[in-house]
């Protein structure tokens, strides 16, 4: 199933995509609802991003072919960090270049939209606690990351997080295909199955350090080829399970 956010006539929804159309949800999508008979076009309403989450938590390092082409070792645990729900866009949104970033860095992860609080769950119990998975891009100003100092300036800026185009369920989190490609041209390609910790992992850990709520996103890390680019440049973050997003750069 696909579930998008959307605004159509001024009202902000929730529905399920269905072809070229969404079947709009009447009720919450982290607990109770129903699938009504109002169908719109996807032409016709806004996608937006997928949530509107408390929080971002991000995983670091946690591709083996990045720690292989670093030439470091393996963490011994997730490596977390934190973004602001405000750097979240949607599709078709524009990432805004602030002047104080020198050296931004493209980065397609797989996120997980949990769907009910959890707080200390097992890995073996961890996905019962996820609604689904979207696309997202880690954003990074590099030039704002001082070694020994904390990500959460060059994580934070606004428009750093373009997350969609839809909530995913019933795919395998820890083998699926992610790419993105920089006006056009391929920069990054792989499998969440070259992750050092797969999102059981993640979400269990996690939920030890923190409660997380519905509607929270885990941005489960990057595979390599991440790289700098420019104002004018356009994103296309993609999975053959969990579509397309596309995102211009001013």
């Amino acid at each position: 199933m696909k579930i998008a956010r959307f605004s159509y006539q001024d009202r902000e929804l929730y529905g399920v995509v269905d072809g070229g159309q969404v079947n709009v949800i009447d009720g919450n999508i982290f607990g109770s609802y129903t699938i009504t008979e109002e169908s719109l076009p996807l032409t016709a309403v806004k996608v937006l991003a997928p949530v509107k989450p408390s929080k971002v938590i991000g995983v670091g390092l946690n591709y083996q072919a990045v720690a292989n082409d670093k030439g470091v070792e393996f963490p011994a645990e997730p490596i977390l960090f934190l973004k602001p729900p405000s750097s979240i866009i949607g599709p078709d949104d524009s990432v805004i270049l602030s002047e104080l970033v020198k050296k931004p860095v493209f980065e397609v992860e797989l996120a997980v939209v949990i769907g009910k609080k959890a707080k200390n769950v097992t890995a073996e119990t961890a996905l019962d606690y996820c609604l689904g998975y979207t696309l997202a891009n880690d954003i990074t100003a590099k030039d704002h990351m001082i070694k020994g100092q904390p990500w959460a300036k060059g994580k934070s800026f606004d428009t750093f997080t373009p997350v969609g185009p839809f909530i995913v369920t019933g795919i395998d989190p820890e083998n699926t295909e992610i790419s993105l490609l920089l006006n056009g041209e391929q920069k990054q390609l792989s499998s969440t199955a070259d992750m050092i910790f797969g999102v059981r992992q993640i979400i269990s850990f996690v939920s030890q350090v923190m409660t997380l709520e519905p509607g929270d996103l885990i941005i489960t890390g990057t595979p390599l080829g991440g790289s700098d680019f420019a104002a004018g440049d356009v994103f296309t973050l993609t999975g053959p399970e969990l579509g397309t997003i596309t995102n211009p750069v001013r």
